[in-house]
């Protein structure tokens, strides 16, 4: 499955609808949103494709709202972090400034995991786990996205134009 990934997108409705429709573009299949959603308008930009998110840091006072719009479009909350499977491959999901939500989520063992938070895209391997941010669209020297394949493993950082 290729699967979109992004964070940090602070309400940015106009670059977020662009960084969806670049990842639908490049053939993505559903979505996974890594936190600080800051408004439910990003979360209907998610409902053209699967899709699940996690709250980060700046949606703790828009929980209530960021729920029911995840009711409303058909986008899957996982709260503070959870475990998505895909064609029996586990993705760990938690935005990344509670460390206690990350150690949550990587006790399960999870083929991936991805996070935010720091609004700059790394892809690496720790402690047997390749942990993936997807960068940011939102207070970063370039916004990106990404698009893994979790078939074969291969990822690809996406540009948003500003």
């Amino acid at each position: 499955m290729r699967l979109g990934i992004l964070s940090d997108t602070h309400d940015e409705r106009e670059r977020t609808q662009i960084a969806v429709g670049l990842l639908r573009e490049a053939g993505a299949e559903a979505l996974i949103h890594c936190g600080d959603l800051a408004s439910p308008a990003i979360v209907a930009a998610m409902r053209v494709l699967p899709s699940w998110f996690v709250f980060g840091n700046h949606d703790s006072d828009m929980v209530p709202h960021l729920e029911r719009a995840a009711t409303e479009f058909g986008v899957d909350c996982l709260g503070w972090g959870g475990v998505v499977e895909v064609v029996d491959v586990h993705i760990g999901v938690a935005h990344g400034h509670m460390r206690g939500d990350v150690r949550r989520v990587l006790a399960t063992q999870p083929d991936y995991f991805l996070s935010g938070h720091s609004h700059i895209a790394s892809d690496v391997v720790d402690g047997g786990v390749r942990r993936i941010n997807p960068g940011a669209l939102h207070r970063a020297d370039a916004f990106t996205v990404a698009l893994l394949d979790t078939g074969n493993g291969e990822l690809q950082f996406l540009r948003v134009p500003k």
